[in-house]
């Protein structure tokens, strides 16, 4: 697979280069982190840092893992405004939808950084939800892991050009990666593909995720309401996400290598060929 030269959420910047005590002026690609505020029929519910590519994907992925509606029907528009600080993401949602019922005195007011998975929740009972248990059992081969692992790099154009960002793929149950979505912040890649996998209509119990970052506890929540049944992380997990992973029942995989990784919770779920 040839990657591009200058994907979107990529621009050219000059920089002096150093090498060997010699300095020249040269160009680099840079990976873009803008704020994008999001609204839902008019109320300001959070400002995240964000690469600003595949943002339908995102307010699609975004909206359905934070439990503010609950299947893409509900997501009837998304208004895209350019400002001066950033972008805005207007989305109308249907009554039904618990986004409908937002209290912009009460939501999210600090901005949510490439980092961070939860910043501007207010109370302890917001920042740890447990997620519902992931319905499907499916078993997964150790070679189609493998081989989607491999192929992993090769679905990384942002990262490839730039260095300087996360990705988050799905592999079907042969290691085929069919989606991947890729920015600053390894939430919103998740929630970018989040949003991919519903426009698609791809069955979450049918394939693997796999993640370029450590695996929190906030990863494990996303994808279980998602209904992902494996979640492999190249990074190590944390004794959070493991205990949520068990919990949920996702089979989750961290320091992921196609020749090795360890297994953290519900090693069953994986067979030999």
């Amino acid at each position: 697979m040839t990657l591009p030269a200058n994907p979107p959420g990529v621009v050219q910047r000059a920089i002096e280069r150093i090498r060997d005590g010699h300095g020249e002026r040269t160009e680099d690609r840079i990976a873009e982190e803008t704020p994008i505020a999001m609204l839902y029929n008019g109320v300001s519910f959070a400002v995240m840092m964000t690469t600003p590519a595949d943002l339908g994907d995102f307010a699609l992925g975004f909206s359905l893992s934070e439990g503010l509606i609950e299947s893409p029907a509900q997501l009837l528009a998304i208004e895209r405004s350019d400002l001066l600080e950033g972008i805005q993401l207007a989305m109308t949602v249907a009554p039904e939808a618990a986004a409908a019922r937002l209290d912009g005195r009460r939501e999210r007011l600090l901005p949510g950084r490439g980092s961070c998975g939860i910043c501007g929740t207010r109370d302890l009972e917001d920042a740890i939800r447990q997620p519902s248990p992931v319905v499907a059992e499916t078993s997964f081969r150790a070679s189609a892991l493998e081989q989607a692992l491999a192929a992993l790099s090769q679905h990384q154009p942002m990262n490839a050009a730039t260095g300087a960002v996360h990705a988050a793929a799905w592999a079907d149950l042969d290691g085929r990666i069919i989606l991947a979505r890729e920015d600053v912040g390894r939430h919103n890649a998740l929630d970018k593909l989040i949003g991919a996998m519903a426009r698609a209509g791809i069955a979450p119990d049918a394939g693997m995720l796999l993640l370029t970052s450590r695996a929190s506890y906030e990863m494990v929540t996303k994808a279980a309401s998602a209904g992902i049944g494996l979640m492999a992380a190249i990074s190590a997990p944390t004794a959070l996400a493991i205990e949520l992973a068990r919990s949920a029942g996702i089979c989750l995989i961290g320091f992921a290598r196609p020749h090795g990784y360890n297994i953290y919770a519900h090693p069953e779920r994986i067979r030999a060929d």
